[in-house]
């Protein structure tokens, strides 16, 4: 099968497709969601792409946006393949100063910004950006700074493009496309250093629609997919390409905060997501049999039971389940798991992609006993996102899925995964420091991960760059202790601290909501209302409540890997400060600078 580059992939998905949906988007004002056909978004495409030419964007030249998820983020990115210039998206949570390295990096002369947010951000740094000709504002509601002299609104810029009058260099540019011309620049979030820039080609995608149909064929054009994750972020820009090249409907949120709502409204077959989105729902369903009564709790206990032996011990493996197995999960499919999967939203879900951070084998049992298909997976941007995931029989819990077609997979020094085929990036833009140090002299692509190989199922452990070395010569993986203890409903975030100390400690973000129904529910004296938050985390019972609960969690780990102390902090980590970076990952430089003092009074003898 041919595989269209991204230049003509929404063209030709409108010759084949017409007037049938294939976005969808809320209209805030009306409350409900509206259409937009094939034919509208070709049309949108080619009246944007039209208007880029006679802004006077040249070939290969980096056109930004810097947006929460909108169809104008899609319609600007198709029109810049078609006239072979470069999409580049910033995380609509970026810092003024974020998107000044960016700009200034990539050159940009337009950028395409979103609300009001984003406008403010991206004003602030125009004077320090020589190369920014132009802000253009989707969201006509943004009051612009009243010494703004250049920016236009987005219905403004479309006019540019009325009546297609440069469609012959439209046409003339998309002809000359090359699978080698570079398609978009992502940039790395960031979590030791200034973000790197991940140029991906239209040979990249090409190769991923190709290797996904392999390994994910139930994908089809009857499917409908909730696009919630940053289109920044390469899964989600990934997994929505590979859903517009089947022909699948994408329904693109606009807030991320609106995801369950969202959820309830569109049903979507097909979602990726992250292992934290999954973690709330377990949360969930574990406060909820904690609860119910003994005979409902015994029944949605003995429902998970049956689906775990149903699901992970014969249909993952291809094998027929006898029959009064099978006649029992029937009965919990249609009574406690179809409640489950209505309340969340996904009672018609088939298809899961679930990366960005481990998942535990506790989430991932609990997800496919209950009948979510969760597909997990490995990846990074510079591999066009997936390295590795589930088939749809035969996948392992505890690994991350079998590698992809075609893609070469091998364990260098250190066990560290290296990559080396048609989805890896050819290197990283301006830096040819950091892209002599990825990629060795044979091609492999370093990517700092480790992990092991059994067959083509692959394993990770831990991330190399960020082992913790304690003072006591042990090697530490935070992300496997910060995993496990974020299964906890009482723990909403982990940062573990332990390198160059002499043991492991913590700094706990509590989930606020549940310890405070904790408090009243034991009626703690003096913080039963929970409003003196403070002295909630200071309260004996609350220490003794975390102590037990870590204590049980980290059993499985050496004595030597566990956390001995820990502090309850009153505020969640955020990318405002500058703890998480735009993909949630933590920055442990900076939270280790702005809880130094805590930090330091786990480690007074």
């Amino acid at each position: 099968m041919a595989y269209h580059h991204l230049s003509v992939l929404v063209r030709r998905q409108a010759e084949k497709y017409g007037d049938k949906v294939a976005l969808e988007y809320r209209d805030y004002e009306r409350a409900q969601w509206l259409p937009v056909t094939w034919n509208q978004f070709a049309a949108a495409v080619r009246q944007v792409a039209n208007a880029l030419l006679e802004l006077g964007v040249e070939v290969q030249e980096n056109v930004g946006m810097f947006s929460q998820n909108k169809p104008e983020c899609l319609y600007v990115s198709f029109a810049a393949y078609a006239v072979r210039a470069v999409a580049i998206p910033l995380y609509a949570t970026s810092s003024p100063e974020q998107v000044r390295y960016i700009v200034n990096d990539s050159q940009l002369r337009f950028l395409f910004v979103g609300e009001q947010f984003q406008y403010d951000a991206a004003f602030r740094v125009l004077g320090m950006c020589h190369s920014l000709l132009r802000l253009i504002i989707f969201d006509r509601s943004v009051v612009r700074d009243p010494r703004d002299v250049t920016s236009v609104y987005f219905d403004d810029f479309l006019k540019l493009g009325a009546g297609l009058p440069r469609q012959a260099e439209v046409e003339r540019r998309t002809a000359e496309v090359g699978a080698d011309d570079v398609a978009d620049i992502l940039y790395t979030s960031g979590t030791t250093g200034e973000p790197k820039g991940v140029p991906l080609a239209h040979s990249n995608y090409m190769e991923a629609f190709r290797t996904h149909e392999l390994r994910i064929p139930g994908l089809t054009d009857q499917d409908v997919s909730l696009c919630f994750l940053p289109l920044t972020h390469v899964f989600e820009r990934g997994w929505t390409y590979v859903c517009l090249e089947r022909g699948a409907r994408v329904c693109v949120n606009l807030r991320p905060t609106d995801v369950q709502q969202a959820l309830k409204e569109v049903r979507p077959t097909v979602m990726s997501s992250v292992p934290r989105f999954w973690e709330k729902v377990y949360q969930g369903v574990q406060e909820r049999m904690a609860q119910e009564s003994g005979v409902r709790r015994r029944m949605m206990e003995d429902a998970i039971r049956v689906g775990r032996e149903h699901n992970l011990s014969y249909v993952r493996l291809g094998k027929r389940p006898p029959l009064w197995l099978h006649l029992r999960y029937k009965f919990y499919e249609h009574t406690v798991f179809a409640l489950l999967k209505q309340t969340i939203g996904i009672e018609r879900g088939r298809i899961f992609p679930t990366a960005g951070a481990a998942v535990s084998d506790e989430i991932c049992e609990f997800a496919h006993s209950v009948g979510i298909n969760m597909v997990v997976g490995y990846g990074l941007t510079e591999s066009t996102a997936t390295v590795s995931c589930f088939p749809e029989r035969g996948y392992v819990v505890g690994s991350v899925g079998e590698v992809m077609p075609d893609l070469e997979v091998k364990i260098g020094p250190d066990n560290e995964i290296l990559l080396r085929g048609k989805t890896i990036t050819r290197g990283y833009y301006k830096k040819t420091e950091a892209t002599a140090a990825a990629f060795d002299a044979d091609g492999w692509f370093h990517t700092g991960d480790a992990g092991y190989l059994r067959g083509r199922v692959l394993y990770l452990t831990e991330r190399i760059k960020d082992l913790f070395k304690t003072s006591n010569g042990k090697y530490i993986s935070p992300q496997a202790l910060e995993t496990r203890l974020g299964l906890d409903r009482y723990i909403d975030q982990v940062a573990v601290i332990a390198d160059q100390r002499k043991f492991v400690s913590a700094l706990i973000v509590p989930n606020y909501a549940a310890l405070k129904a904790y408090a009243v529910e034991k009626q703690l004296a003096g913080v039963a209302d929970g409003d003196d938050v403070s002295a909630l985390l200071s309260h004996p019972k609350v220490l003794a409540l975390y102590r037990a609960r870590i204590d049980t969690l980290q059993q499985q780990f050496a004595h030597y890997e566990q956390v001995k102390r820990f502090t309850l902090l009153p505020r969640p980590f955020s990318m405002e400060r500058g703890e998480l970076t735009n993909t949630l990952k933590l920055r442990r430089a900076v939270v280790n600078e702005h809880y130094k003092k805590e930090i330091d009074l786990m480690y007074e003898d």
